[in-house]
Order: C-alpha cells, then sequence, then structure tokens
C-alpha cells in the first residue's frame, strides 16, 4: 500500500509517500534524507520497515526531487529552520501526532535539531551517519582524504583551487572517496537515482554544503551542537559505519552527549549501513522502534 501527494505550506508544495497503512496502531516512521538536497531514492530499501505494521513517511525536502524546485532562491534562504518546518508543516499535513523519525547523515543533523524542539509527540529519533559537529567532520575527512592515493589527491587539489570541480576529472577522483567512505558495494540503483538528481540540480547541496563530502564551504561550516546534544530527551537510536566519512570519532560525541542513546556501529559499512548491512540495520531499527512503543 502506497499513497503519494504533495503538501502544500508557506506557498511551496513538498511531494511525499506513505508506505504501509496509514491507520495502523504503531506510530509512524517518517524519514529525513541526507545531502542537502539529495533525494530520498537511495532511502527506498528501508520501506520494508512498513511490514511490521506501521507506516514509513518518505518525502523529498524542498529544493529537490519531485518537491519545488528554487534554483534562483539566494543561498541564506536554505538554512535548517527552513526544513525544520518543513517536517512539522508535513506531519500536521497528514495527520501524524505521535511519529518517530529516522534521519540519516544531513537528516540526522535535522532530526536532532528537530529533537531539541521538543515537538508534541516525537517518540523517538533514529540518527545515522551524522555529526553534531562539521567543523569535527570536517577534521576527520581531511583524514580520510590524506589516506587517498597521490594522484587522487592531486587532482581534488588542482581543480579546488581552479574551482572547476564540476570537471569529470574531479567527479571522478572524488568517486575514490565515494567507493571508501559513502558505499563499499557496488552503488544500488536507487543510491544512483539519488546522485542522478543531485548532479542535475545541486542547488542546496551547494548552498548549505559545498561542492563534495569533504569540503563544505557553504552555511553549514560552523554547525555544532554538540553541547545541547544532553537537551535530547527522546529515546535516539545511532547507526554508522566502521569506514563511514562520519567516522566514530565523530558520532562518539553523539552517542556521549545524548542521554542514554544506543549505538550501532556496523563493522562492514561506510556511509550506507542500510544498504551495505541491510538486514542488520532494518532488524535493529525495528526492536528499537518496538521497545519505545511499549515502554
Amino acid at each position: 500500500m502506497s499513497d503519494e501527494r504533495f503538501v502544500q505550506w508557506d506557498g511551496h508544495q513538498t511531494w511525499c509517500r506513505v508506505v504501509g497503512d496509514r491507520e495502523a496502531q504503531k506510530p509512524p516512521l517518517v524519514m529525513l534524507h541526507g545531502g542537502p538536497g539529495v533525494p530520498h531514492d537511495y532511502l527506498e530499501s528501508l520501506a520494508v520497515v512498513a511490514d511490521t505494521g506501521r507506516a514509513v513517511v518518505f518525502y523529498d525536502q524542498l529544493g529537490c526531487g519531485r518537491s519545488d524546485r528554487l534554483p534562483d532562491a539566494p543561498a541564506e534562504f536554505w538554512t535548517p529552520d527552513l526544513f525544520k518546518r518543513e517536517l512539522v508543516e508535513l506531519t500536521s499535513a497528514l495527520g501524524i501526532d505521535r511519529h518517530h523519525v529516522y534521519g540519516q547523515s544531513w537528516g540526522g543533523m535535522l532530526a536532532m535539531e528537530h529533537a531539541l524542539e521538543r515537538p508534541a509527540g516525537l517518540a523517538s529519533i533514529i540518527v545515522a551517519d551524522s555529526p553534531a559537529s562539521i567543523p569535527l567532520w570536517l577534521e576527520e575527512t581531511a583524514k580520510l582524504r590524506a589516506d587517498l592515493p597521490d594522484d587522487v589527491q592531486e587532482v581534488l587539489d588542482r581543480h579546488e583551487a581552479a574551482g572547476t570541480t564540476e570537471d569529470a576529472e574531479y567527479i571522478g577522483a572524488c568517486m575514490t572517496f565515494y567507493e571508501r567512505h559513502l558505499c563499499r558495494i557496488p552503488f544500488p540503483e536507487e543510491l544512483m537515482r539519488s546522485f542522478g538528481a543531485l548532479m542535475q540540480d545541486n542547488t542546496v547541496y551547494s548552498a548549505m554544503w559545498g561542492p563534495s563530502e569533504f569540503t563544505c564551504s557553504g552555511s553549514l561550516h560552523d554547525w555544532d551542537i554538540t553541547d545541547r546534544l544532553g537537551e535530547i530527551d527522546v529515546p535516539t537510536l545511532i547507526i554508522s559505519g566502521r569506514y563511514d566519512e562520519a567516522t566514530p570519532a565523530v558520532v562518539e560525541p553523539v552517542h556521549k552527549g545524548i542521554p542514554r542513546s544506543e549505538w550501532l556501529l556496523c563493522e562492514d559499512s561506510s556511509h550506507s549501513p542500510h544498504v551495505e548491512e541491510h538486514d542488520k540495520v532494518v532488524r535493529t531499527v525495528t526492536e528499537f522502534l518496538e521497545r519505545v512503543d511499549g515502554a
């Protein structure tokens, strides 16, 4: 069972798809994709959570995928507050009260921001492959980049210095990094779809992040909520991979900072444990949600 629709808010429209029974007794799981600006497709394998008797809500955040594109919006338009408002508007329009949130990468950052607002009805958050501090992320990513082959680093450095980061040679060099730290198995079709959409329209990604995963020149450059993590008062499951670009050193402060949080470190995964170790992630997520619902 699947239901697609557009949600209207603040003069914008956000596309969403509800998988499973919206009338189920179990609170739905709302999926927050990463990027920012990388549409939801790469998370579609987690739709199987709906088989456990709860609806799973996918949506494309404003500026990407099937939602409104705003290529002429100024860079300062794209803020975490914008996407927090969008999430609240979405759940309200769908008539969702009690709910869980699964956020991957940037989506996990958004999930933590959402939890800090203490919205009514938020039952738990799942934070997958996400930092609480972009400065720390950048420190760790610099170490991962330094481990790349010398010729790959030379290509990256040369194109970044020349401002030619859309060149095919630069993108190819980035793929070396991505194959180590984004997804270590052959990229599944849904991940390629998300990548393709980003290549066609990187408005949000460029404004908030930058030219590549290890170079943050956008508005999130100084984002850091480490000192606020103790304010998150809902059950929290943290997921990451041993080879993740969100390295264990990046994720550990999230785990330590959020009271009573749980952490699944997937030993054979990078930034995509939900596909690299799919069954383990689905089982852990399902058991976590059932425990929270039964508490």
